[in-house]
């Protein structure tokens, strides 16, 4: 071989050391076993129902604004009528036909009575909702004849990629 020729050599032998001497490498293991790391998560939601229920109506009260315009109206017109004695009779028939007759109009509408109605209530509550949830896997796998455990965040299949590392031994 000539000289030109070992140079070469001995170049690309120089360039490859620092090749060979990695400390880290990719290999594949054998996976044995998956299981699944499944929790229980507590989702807590509302349930509501409408429920229809008996409810005691008020008795409305009534205006006097009426009966006091009324009873006011009633008495002038009632001093407009009669003389002496008669014009103070009269004055106070005008004053109670009046107040009647205010009370009626301006409290017809309305309604008295104190009845019961049906009303619409909604009551809700919050229950427990239980959810699982996968978080991980556990996977055991073999690698030259001894078996390794480790959690994975996915199933990995068949077969497992590791990253081997050599290191030298601390006395």
């Amino acid at each position: 071989m000539n000289l030109q020729a070992k140079l070469i050599v001995s170049a690309l032998c120089l360039g490859a050391l620092p090749l060979s001497q990695a400390a880290d490498f990719e290999e594949f293991g054998r996976v044995v076993r998956v299981s699944p790391q499944v929790e229980q998560i507590n989702r807590p939601r509302q349930e509501c129902r409408t429920e229809y229920v008996q409810v005691q109506q008020p008795q409305q009260q009534r205006s006097a604004g009426g009966s006091i315009i009324g009873g006011i109206a009633g008495a002038l017109i009632g001093n407009q009528v009669g003389g002496g004695t008669g014009r103070t009779v009269a004055t106070a028939a005008g004053a109670i036909a009046g107040a009647v007759a205010g009370d009626r109009i301006d409290n017809s509408n309305q309604y008295q009575g104190g009845g019961t109605t049906e009303q619409a209530v909604k009551q809700c509550r919050t229950v427990d909702h239980w959810e699982s949830r996968t978080s991980g896997y556990e996977v055991t796998y073999d690698y030259r004849g001894r078996n390794y455990t480790s959690i994975m965040s996915y199933d990995p299949g068949e077969r497992v990629k590791l990253r081997v590392s050599v290191e030298p031994a601390q006395r």
